[in-house]
């Protein structure tokens, strides 16, 4: 291989394993920055000619692995996002069952007294 490819595919590792830790602490919003760059790496390394591609089956493992943190990530925040928005429900109204067993939505208007205190 030449030295070229090498620095790709080692530019390419690092934004890789940079990106894992980012994932891993949960700092999606450097993700962004490191889109861009991946991308062209990737662009790069497969427009050259690579004799042997071994480091890119490595290469690829970790970029399935970087995807499957993500996959879960997103899966978090969705799952964050029902929950936050059922609180939300909670909050407006009560949702129970009446004597035959049908479910019945009781509306509960928002307080809006105010409180003097001396």
């Amino acid at each position: 291989m030449t030295k070229q490819i090498d620095t790709l595919i080692e530019s390419l590792d690092d934004v890789l394993e940079a990106e894992r830790s980012a994932l891993i602490k949960g700092k999606l919003d450097l993700l962004t920055s490191m889109a861009d760059r991946k991308e062209a790496l990737i662009e790069a390394l497969n427009s050259a000619e690579v004799d042997d591609d071994t480091q890119l089956k490595l290469l690829d493992v970790k970029v399935k692995r970087n995807q499957e943190l993500l996959n879960n990530a997103l899966e978090g925040i969705r799952k964050v996002t029902r929950r936050m928005a059922a609180f939300r429900r909670v909050q407006a109204s009560l949702e129970t069952y009446d004597k035959n067993g049908d479910k019945c939505i009781v509306e509960v208007a928002p307080k809006t007294s105010v409180e003097r205190r001396a």
